[in-house]
């Protein structure tokens, strides 16, 4: 079948039959299913009204150029974060159907127009139409610009996912796709920034030098010709329109092209490389540069283990990423907000302490490779101080960094030694109370079960964990921040810079105690710790 209008046709049942055998999976899935629509319907319908009641604003035009710049922007990087959304995304199962690339790329396009995430993009774009559209000229264009938005934004995300579609369906895409919990948080923070200051002074009018680069920029500009045909600029709105058009035509060739070479070039993966010059991993210049520098002991041997863990792991990578990237957006968001703090870098110290938390449970049942090592509790102190050891590596370098880069950009250089003194005794407390609760609450993190990272009937555990760990790691910097408070209360100002030093050392000694704490209980809880960990 190469006609394009019965494949469109068959392809439209085909999405419709999808959907409609998932929902008969079961009743579960059906409720999740019929809630998120709803949920999804009522937002898209308060946004509608919204948009509606700005109709006759003077800044309108602007608010509308950018919600379709950044729907654009959702419908491009959101294949990248949950391929797994639609069954259809993977065009490799169509490659043994006599299909051609052309009749394929339309069929595919109508189909992706079915399903909640179009519907829901539909209902703003009509709203930023209508928002926008004075006159029967205008309602016009609006209906020709709506419907060139959502084929752009459809054609945007089915080009960009078949050009990556290797290796989304590729361990690293998986690596990526669990990124998307970072994705959503600094969205998240930019949505904030956006909110606050829109409601300054300026309101919506401090959007009008952004939207007048991004009314150049398909979609948007397809949404700001509607507002060109009612102030009768014709010329440049039919130009808009017809950039847009010429991206839209410009996406199906490139999609059309990526679908040629995915369905009929081998995958690279599969082919198996002649490396001859290749070094052979037990020589020593094989050896990573890192290994190099390590110590050739059980200390080495667990530091490159636990940064090995964090860099393949998908789970650990992306808890890793996440308080990094977390961390560093913190000081910077609440300094474009007025209310900044070089203190408030001390989140990059909390949130990377954290990951020093069920250390065991990272391995999974893989720990009991790691049990048949330890026979007393020496042994066990070296495996939990090489752990320790390894998330130093990273972590003093990268809060020292943060601390650093939130005093010259609130340029409060004076603050720095003190708010990183506290940062780093914070930093060594949580590093001792996460070996202590990695051997006490310890809890298993399933390796396949998509974006659970507790084993089913651990959560409690879990919270206990991390909870209990937090409360006592902030209890235990409370010594060096009564210091803090007292020098700054006596003007004891010229002497602040001694928290840096007497910070540094809190820490280390704190995380030393915490490490020799935990060592004798690691030791005795092996079974334990290895029937908690495995059940995922």
């Amino acid at each position: 079948m190469t006609a394009t209008g019965p494949l469109t046709a068959l392809f439209v049942q085909l999405k419709l039959s999808l959907l409609r055998n998932g929902l008969r999976q079961s009743a579960g899935r059906r409720a999740a299913y019929i809630t998120s629509v709803v949920l999804t319907l009522l937002f898209a319908a308060f946004h509608l009204l919204g948009l509606i009641l700005l109709r006759g604003n003077d800044h309108a035009a602007a608010l509308v150029t950018l919600l379709a710049a950044v729907f654009a922007l959702g419908w491009a990087v959101m294949p990248l974060f949950f391929p797994g959304g639609d069954e259809t995304l993977d065009p490799t199962r169509l490659v043994m159907l006599p299909l051609r690339p052309r009749p394929l790329v339309i069929a595919l396009l109508v189909s992706s127009l079915i399903g909640v995430g179009p519907l829901f993009t539909l209902t703003l774009m009509v709203g930023s139409v209508i928002a926008v559209a004075h006159g029967a000229a205008a309602a016009a264009a609006g209906v020709l610009a709506v419907v060139l938005a959502m084929l752009l934004c459809v054609a945007l995300s089915r080009a960009v996912a078949t050009a990556n579609n290797r290796l989304l369906t590729s361990r690293r895409g998986r690596d990526l796709a669990l990124l998307s919990g970072l994705f959503v948080a600094v969205g998240a923070q930019l949505v904030n920034i956006g909110v606050g200051k829109l409601s300054g002074q300026d309101g919506l009018a401090s959007l009008e030098p952004l939207a007048d680069v991004l009314r150049w920029v398909p979609p948007a500009a397809a949404i700001d010709a509607v507002q060109g045909v009612g102030d009768g600029a014709y010329g440049t709105a039919a130009a808009q329109l017809a950039l847009s058009a010429g991206l839209l035509a410009l996406l199906l060739w490139w999609w059309q092209r990526g679908l040629t070479h995915l369905m009929t070039a081998p995958d690279s993966s599969t082919i198996q490389a002649a490396e001859p010059g290749r070094k052979r991993p037990g020589s020593a210049a094989g050896r990573p540069a890192l290994q190099r520098l390590l110590p050739d002991d059980r200390t080495g041997t667990v530091v490159l283990r636990t940064l090995r863990y964090a860099w393949r792991d998908p789970k650990t990578k992306s808890a890793w990423v996440t308080s990094l990237a977390i961390g560093l957006l913190l000081p910077v968001v609440t300094s474009v907000q007025g209310a900044g703090s070089v203190y408030s870098s001390c989140w990059a110290a909390g949130l990377l302490g954290m990951q020093m938390y069920n250390q065991f449970g990272q391995d999974s049942s893989a720990f009991w490779m790691v049990a048949q090592t330890i026979s007393t509790p020496r042994e066990a102190y070296l495996e939990l101080r090489g752990r320790a050891l390894a998330l130093s590596l990273i972590g003093v370098p990268y809060v020292t960094l943060v601390v650093l880069g939130a005093a010259a950009l609130m340029d409060d250089w004076a603050a720095a030694p003190e708010a990183l003194g506290l940062a780093l005794a914070l930093f060594g407390s949580l590093v001792a109370t996460g070996a202590l609760a990695s051997a006490l609450y310890p809890y298993s993190i399933p390796q396949d079960s998509g974006y659970k990272n507790v084993a089913p009937g651990q959560v409690g555990l879990a919270w206990r964990s991390i909870l209990a760990g937090m409360f006592t790691g902030v209890a235990l910097c409370a010594p060096l921040l009564a210091v803090t408070i007292w020098m700054h209360e006596s003007g004891a100002h010229d002497r602040l810079w001694l928290l840096l030093p007497l910070g540094t050392a809190y820490g280390a000694g704190v995380a030393l105690g915490g490490l020799r704490l935990a060592a004798p209980r690691t030791a005795a809880r092996l079974p334990e710790i290895l029937a908690a960990v495995s059940k995922g």
